[in-house]
C-alpha cells in the first residue's frame, strides 16, 4: 500500500466519524457531557487537515496527525487518540509503502501504547471495546491483501461497539449510572469503530 492510498483511508475513516458527530453526541447526552461527538469531529478534522497536508513518508504523515490531535482542546478522548496514533507511528515505516506486515506492526504497537495508557479492557465500556477486537483481527489475519484486512478489523470493531449495550459503564463519567448505562452503546467505541468502518473503504 502506499502512502497516498493510506493517506484516502485515513481520510475515509476521518470523514466516517464526522459523519456520526450527531449520533455520537445523541450517545454521550445520556450518561456523559454530550460533547463526544464535536471532540471527535475536531479530532477526524485534525487528522485529515494533517493527512492532507503530510509532505515526508507514512511515519512522518501518522506523526504529523498525532501532533494535530495532541494540540486540541477536547475531552478525555484527546490523549487517548494522540497516544494511539503516536503508536502507529512508532513502528511505521519511513518510506512511502507499507505491507500487510508492516500494517500489522503498527496497529499492534498502537494498542500497546494505548493500552498502556488506559487500562481499560473490553467489557469496561470504553473506546477499548471496540478497538481490541479490531487489533486483534489484524493480528490475526494470515493473508496479504489489506481490503481483507481492514474489513476484518472493521467487522470486529462494529460487532465490539455493540456488544458494548450490554455491559455497565466502568470510567468516566457514565460510571456513576452504573446498571442505567445498560441498553446504551459506548459512544468511544461507536466513534472508533466508525473510524475502522472508514478504514475499510478505499
Amino acid at each position: 500500500m502506499t502512502k497516498a492510498e493510506f493517506a484516502a483511508r485515513l481520510k475515509n475513516a476521518c470523514a466516517a466519524v464526522t459523519a456520526a458527530e450527531a449520533e455520537l453526541t445523541e450517545i454521550d447526552s445520556k450518561f456523559g457531557d454530550a460533547d463526544h461527538g464535536l471532540t471527535m469531529a475536531k479530532i477526524a478534522g485534525a487528522i485529515s487537515e494533517a493527512v492532507d497536508a503530510a509532505e515526508g513518508g507514512i511515519q512522518s504523515m501518522l506523526d504529523d496527525a498525532a501532533m494535530a490531535v495532541m494540540s486540541l482542546n477536547g475531552g478525555s478522548a484527546v490523549p487517548l487518540w494522540n497516544t494511539w496514533l503516536d503508536g502507529l507511528q512508532e513502528e511505521a515505516p519511513e518510506g512511502e509503502e507499507i505491507d500487510v506486515a508492516g500494517l500489522k506492526a503498527i496497529f499492534a504497537k498502537a494498542l500497546e501504547e494505548l493500552d498502556d495508557m488506559s487500562g481499560a479492557k473490553v467489557g469496561d465500556k470504553t473506546m477499548m471495546d471496540a478497538l481490541i477486537p479490531a487489533s486483534e483481527a489484524i493480528a490475526a489475519y494470515t493473508g496479504d491483501s489489506a481490503d481483507e484486512l481492514f474489513a476484518a478489523a472493521a467487522h470486529a470493531a462494529a460487532q465490539g461497539a455493540e456488544a458494548t449495550k450490554q455491559y455497565v459503564s466502568k470510567f468516566g463519567r457514565a460510571k456513576s449510572y452504573g446498571t442505567k448505562t445498560i441498553g446504551t452503546p459506548d459512544a468511544g467505541a461507536v466513534s472508533m469503530s466508525c473510524f475502522f468502518q472508514g478504514l475499510a473503504r478505499e
